[in-house]
């Protein structure tokens, strides 16, 4: 007789009482999907958030164990600012905060917003709070990143052409890179710390209209409306990253929705573009950030 197979669910996570994990971006979208299931679960969540207000907010309708600290991965100040107000260590740091602008602008420190917030921000988090993680890293990237072509001359796209979704995608390819480099990085230090990446599919809650042209516009129109339709819920969107916590999967792992294309289904383990798996661009990639931050992974 065949063994029944059954969905992944929150339930996998069992009880996370005593851990303690910082979640980025936690007020919408992804993040509250995975601090509610992180909170339901017994875990304290440390949500790390730009809008203090809006997360304390959140964290009353959670009504689990949760704290809101101000943090601003555009800017490296604020990055630096929330590493000295965290209290003590953490065992996981989920980096699921993300941008998507519908103009090109420039963080504080002069970087590419989009390049800024989705990764120089989340790579200096990391470094800087590295030596309090004790078990996990998760970097909440995106299939979007098979779209991307690498621009290791021009990481801030200052003279390629810049549009909304060209952005986000090169970002999120940056990103894979930068979670392949982690993941050799803290193997050849035979660290007690995982890393993986998620895709949390095609989430509707996720997709920010922009405004590049008239055309542009249209499209996001279009693209949030079937989303909306066919696209995961915040609480799907989630299942990915609660999948790295709850699955005994190999270090260095890409886990996404299972279902043809990726926009949904239960999540697996991936596969990922060859671009995203040349390790030579990778420590470049890596070789780049730790330029700009300034900072770099104690291993």
């Amino acid at each position: 007789m065949l063994a029944r197979v059954t969905q992944w669910s929150p339930a996998r996570l069992g009880n996370l009482s005593g851990k303690r994990i910082i979640v980025t971006g936690a007020t919408n979208g992804v993040g509250l999907g995975t601090t509610r299931a992180l909170a339901h679960a017994g875990a304290h969540v440390i949500m790390a958030v730009r809008n203090t207000a809006l997360g304390e907010q959140r964290a009353a309708e959670i009504a689990g164990s949760t704290e809101v600290i101000e943090l601003n991965l555009a800017d490296l100040a604020s990055v630096r600012g929330f590493t000295d107000r965290l209290d003590g260590d953490v065992d996981i740091l989920i980096n699921n905060a993300g941008a998507l602008t519908d103009k090109r602008h420039e963080t504080v420190d002069g970087f590419e917003t989009t390049l800024g917030t989705n990764v120089l921000g989340p790579f200096a988090l990391t470094n800087l709070l590295f030596a309090r993680v004790r078990s996990q890293i998760i970097n909440v990237s995106s299939d979007g990143h098979r779209q991307a072509t690498l621009r290791l001359d021009d990481m801030h796209l200052r003279h390629s052409k810049w549009t909304s979704m060209g952005a986000y995608t090169h970002s999120k390819l940056v990103m894979m890179l930068w979670g392949l480099e982690l993941d050799r990085r803290l193997r050849a230090a035979d660290s007690g710390v995982v890393t993986q990446l998620v895709h949390p599919g095609w989430v509707a809650s996720n997709l920010t209209q922009t405004s590049d042209s008239p055309l542009m516009s249209l499209a996001h129109k279009v693209a949030k409306g079937v989303a909306d339709r066919f696209g995961n819920d915040i609480d799907q969107g989630a299942a990915p990253t609660l999948y790295c916590i709850s699955e005994p999967i190999p270090p260095g792992s890409y886990v996404g929705a299972s279902a043809r294309l990726g926009l949904r289904g239960e999540p697996a383990l991936i596969g990922r573009s060859p671009g995203a798996c040349d390790y030579d661009a990778a420590a470049r990639v890596v070789q780049f950030a730790e330029k700009e931050t300034g900072t770099t992974i104690p291993v």
